[in-house]
C-alpha cells in the first residue's frame, strides 16, 4: 500500500511541476533598457521587464488561394526565370518546356563530360593496374606497401567502376530532345 501511495504522490507532484512549465512557456516579457532599447523574453527578470498579456494564439496552417490569373512566367525573380504556377489545384511551379529543354541539354553535356572523364581515370587506372601486376616502386620495399597500393588500385577501379555505371544511368534518365 505504501509504494502504491508513494508512486501516486510522485506522479501527482510530476504533473504539477509539468503544468507549471507548460504555463510559463506561455508567459512573455517586453524589457526595455536604459539605451531604450526593446526585448522580449520568456522571462521578467531584469529591470524595466513587464509581462504582457496576451491572448492564446492558435495557428492554423495557411493555404494559398488558387490564382487562376497566373499564367506567366516570374519574371522579377531571376532565379525562378520559366518557372509558372499552374492554376491547377497544388499550385506546384512548373517549368516550361523551352526552359526545361535548355536545362536537360545542360545536364546531359555535364554528364557527359563527367562520365569523359571518369572513363580516362578508369583507363589509366587498369593501365597501373597491370592485370593485378602493378610494378613495384622504388618506396615499395616493404611486400605489405605494395599490397596496400595494389588493393588500393583495385577499389579505385570499382569506384571508378560504379561512377561510369551511376553516370550511364543518370544520362538515360534525361529525356530526349
Amino acid at each position: 500500500m505504501n509504494t502504491v501511495m508513494f508512486q501516486r504522490c510522485w506522479f501527482l507532484l510530476a504533473l504539477c511541476l509539468f503544468s507549471s512549465w507548460a504555463h510559463a512557456q506561455n508567459e512573455i516579457f517586453l524589457c526595455v533598457d536604459e539605451q531604450g532599447n526593446r526585448t522580449y523574453q520568456n522571462v521578467g527578470t531584469g529591470k524595466g521587464c513587464r509581462k504582457l498579456e496576451l491572448q492564446p494564439l492558435n495557428t492554423v496552417p495557411a493555404s494559398k488561394p488558387n490564382n487562376p490569373g497566373n499564367t506567366g512566367a516570374n519574371v522579377g525573380n531571376p532565379g525562378q526565370r520559366g518557372v509558372t504556377t499552374g492554376g491547377g489545384s497544388s499550385n506546384f511551379p512548373r517549368v516550361d518546356t523551352s526552359s526545361q529543354r535548355v536545362r536537360d541539354e545542360e545536364r546531359r553535356r555535364i554528364l557527359q563530360e563527367e562520365l569523359k572523364s571518369e572513363e580516362q581515370k578508369l583507363g589509366d587506372l587498369r593501365k597501373e593496374f597491370n592485370n593485378g601486376e602493378p610494378e613495384r616502386r622504388g618506396d615499395e620495399r616493404n611486400y605489405q606497401k605494395y599490397l596496400d597500393r595494389v588493393q588500393k588500385i583495385r577499389e579505385d577501379i570499382a569506384r571508378s567502376e560504379a561512377n561510369i555505371e551511376g553516370l550511364k544511368r543518370e544520362l538515360r534518365n534525361i529525356p530526349p530532345n
